[in-house]
């Protein structure tokens, strides 16, 4: 069970110091996962270049996760600990979703990256304010992101037959990620109480819906 929710006044809801933790801990250690996945997928890359700007990307993935480490390591918990509980749901996710090439890891990149981030702006909403800051700061779209919408906007104007099979992957991505968001939700309580319940998650799920399908059009894939 939770901790009691904080009550600050009349109608003032705050966050359980739990709730925090684990949100916190959920996301970096997304950060810290999707650091060693850049890494590894700038093998992928068919030069050099390409390589380098995905690698060098990666940094600013660990970058993040101290920021959130360091934040957990204020409220008292190892950053581990915080991070353990949610380790098989990100297994769970990467065993589906492995690319097979360069598009695909690019794909992950822009469109299963995003939805992750678009899901921890919506339940980061009712954090009080700084710790809301710091995942803003975290989820600020960065090089990665901008990168991999380039490169997936040329491949499809350069192939058009190539949107098909990368806006079914991305579907794909997708569709996995929801699956592990309501998963983590259903069995993490504190994360439940952050959501607000069944009708708050199919507004969240609503939310992430329509920013994947503009962003997939912005890069010339199919919803």
């Amino acid at each position: 069970m939770s901790e009691p929710t904080d009550q600050s006044g009349p109608g003032q809801w705050r966050p359980s110091r739990e709730a925090v933790i684990d949100l916190l801990g959920l996301l970096a250690l997304g950060e810290l996962l999707a650091f060693e996945r850049m890494a590894v997928d700038a093998r992928l890359a068919p030069d050099l270049g390409r390589r380098a700007h995905l690698s060098e990307a990666a940094v600013g993935e660990i970058r993040n996760f101290r920021l959130l480490a360091d934040r957990l390591t204020e409220l008292g918990v190892e950053p581990a600990d915080a991070m353990d509980p949610f380790r098989e749901a990100f297994r769970a996710f990467d065993a589906k979703t492995a690319p097979r090439d360069w598009f695909e890891a690019l794909v992950k990149v822009y469109v299963g990256d995003a939805v992750a981030d678009d899901f921890f702006r919506a339940v980061a909403a009712r954090l009080d304010d700084a710790d809301r800051r710091l995942i803003d700061q975290v989820l600020a779209e960065g090089t990665a992101a901008e990168f991999a919408a380039g490169e997936i906007r040329a491949a499809v104007e350069d192939d058009p037959t190539a949107s098909g099979r990368l806006s079914l992957w991305a579907r794909r991505l997708v569709g996995e990620g929801i699956n592990r968001a309501q998963a983590v939700a259903s069995t993490h309580e504190s994360l439940a109480d952050l959501i607000g319940g069944d009708d708050s998650f199919e507004s969240v799920l609503r939310v992430l819906t329509r920013a994947h399908q503009e962003r997939m059009r912005s890069v010339g894939l199919n919803n």
